[in-house]
């Protein structure tokens, strides 16, 4: 269903200062950071609220684990392991007016697909240029989020966030204070919550259990015998790198073995102390984990890469909002929810598109509508577009779960950019880029970060733009290309590739 969102004549200053608001937006990650500049560029007030002692968000390292609650997330936010690079260029992960250039002094990690702290001080240099720091409270967890005020036409005019100034959770020593906002953006991410899988003898397993989220580095499996679940992006990195200390590492894919990528099944003949199983019947007390072909070994730890469940504890909306199967919802466009609309958004649910720029969209989406410059529909078209949507995907074989996940569809993001905020299509060359590096990805998933060639639209285009980048040899045709992007798009069981 195709909704209308109106945008007003061009607002003065005097007409945007009479429709500042004052927003609260939690969380300071890359969409927490966004959503800060969009909306004071837009003329409100913005307070980022985070509980972590840096911006960052997820790019935040934390060599910590979460020992006490190695299956859930007892503290640590971070799920970033020590060896994660991107899988996407950064010549396209950059936001619209401030691109991701390595710095000129070769100081830092100038490659494509650079380490994580290459990011993380990207943001910060983002956070540094636009002066946002200003805004952002460090070491302060939101905890609240609620008793909404309306006015005599039941709109939402205010709401009331409890914090607190730690961001450790509340104690006596803790001081817990209470603050009023015209709006709030929630930013906080998703990938803390772990999501994980039920088998048979789990709660009676005695020997290590992790979820991916509490894996840092691999030392600590040395000489093991090492079961992972789940071979996504993470699961493939974190076995890759257990093969090189673990005795063997048994991967147990959520899938047929005929529906891995073709990088994966070059990947698994060159270690020969990596297996593949289809899935895990049980497990035993003894230590035994049984396959369900039959098989079975006696491990020492099991990793979980089972991905990660949308989790917003903090916030009390009576029911409006829900999580239900890690579909958020109902939202309009994944990013108001049609009766608390437009002042509740989410800012970075959606998965599997370009970032940052799509949550720099949605960001200043938020902050126009916010302002008045762009008028939402009314609530009831909201809801509807959002059901319609919903029930288009599942009728396309879509997983509830996966509800929020774009499988990098062009189309459907230039689309996005451009009906909500006016946003002119991204250049050729940038889809060319980002179609050439999901296919090497799925060809060769070892190497693709290292091994790649530019074609000469790309090339030039980045020569223009002011990049330095050396083709390396081995490259895919556009015939492969488009078949790697149709297999892409098909797999409704992946995760996000960021």
């Amino acid at each position: 269903m195709h909704v209308a969102v109106k945008m007003m004549a061009s607002s003065t200053e005097e007409e945007l200062e009479m429709n500042k608001k004052k927003v609260c937006v939690v969380g300071a990650g890359v969409s927490g950071l966004v959503s800060a500049r969009e909306l004071r560029r837009e003329g409100h007030d913005v307070t980022v609220m985070e509980q972590s002692g840096g911006v960052g968000g997820q790019w935040l390292y934390d060599p910590r684990t979460d020992a006490s609650d190695p299956l859930g997330a007892a503290g640590v936010h971070s799920s970033v392991y020590a060896s994660l690079r991107l899988t996407s260029p950064r010549d396209i992960m950059g936001f619209s007016d401030f691109p991701f250039f390595p710095r000129s002094n070769d100081d830092g990690d100038s490659r494509r697909y650079p380490g994580h702290a290459e990011f993380l001080r990207y943001i910060r240099d983002y956070c540094d240029t636009f002066g946002l720091m200003d805004a952002v409270r460090l070491n302060t967890k939101v905890l609240h989020v609620g008793r909404p005020l309306l006015d005599d036409d039941g709109v939402v005019t205010r709401w009331t966030v409890r914090y607190c100034s730690s961001g450790h959770g509340v104690s006596e020593h803790e001081a817990v204070a209470e603050e009023e906002f015209d709006a709030v953006v929630v930013a906080s991410g998703h990938y803390s919550q772990p999501r994980l899988p039920a088998i048979n003898g789990m709660d009676k397993w005695t020997r290590r259990q992790l979820h991916s989220h509490s894996y840092r580095v691999p030392d600590s499996f040395h000489a093991e015998v090492v079961v992972l679940v789940g071979f996504h992006q993470s699961g493939v990195d974190i076995a890759l790198e257990l093969c090189k200390v673990a005795r063997d590492v048994h991967v147990v894919s959520v899938k047929s073995l005929e529906g891995l990528t073709p990088g994966v099944r070059k990947a698994v003949p060159r270690h020969h102390n990596l297996h593949l199983h289809l899935q895990i019947e049980c497990l035993c007390e003894d230590g035994k984990v049984m396959f369900a072909d039959g098989s079975c070994v006696v491990a020492d730890s099991i990793i979980y890469c089972t991905g990660y469940d949308f989790s917003f504890p903090f916030l009390d909306t009576g029911g409006l909002v829900t999580v239900d199967d890690n579909r958020v919802g109902p939202l309009f466009e994944h990013t108001f929810p049609p009766a608390l609309a437009p002042s509740l958004s989410f800012v970075g649910v959606p998965s599997q598109v370009q970032t940052p720029l799509f949550y720099e969209v949605q960001a200043r989406w938020v902050a126009q509508a916010l302002s008045g410059r762009r008028l939402l529909p009314p609530a009831e078209e909201m809801l509807r577009a959002a059901e319609e949507y919903h029930r288009a995907r599942e009728k396309a074989g879509v997983p509830r779960r996966m509800s929020h996940a774009i499988f990098f569809d062009f189309d459907y993001c230039d689309e996005f950019g451009e009906k909500h905020v006016g946003l002119p299509r991204p250049p050729e060359w940038k889809k060319e880029l980002m179609r050439a590096a999901v296919a090497r990805l799925l060809q060769d998933t070892e190497t693709f970060r290292d091994d790649y060639r530019d074609g000469d639209l790309v090339l030039e285009s980045l020569r223009l733009e002011g990049w330095s980048s050396a083709p390396s040899p081995g490259t895919l045709n556009d015939k492969e290309n488009g078949i790697a992007m149709h297999d892409m798009m098909h797999d409704r069981d992946g995760e996000t590739l960021e």
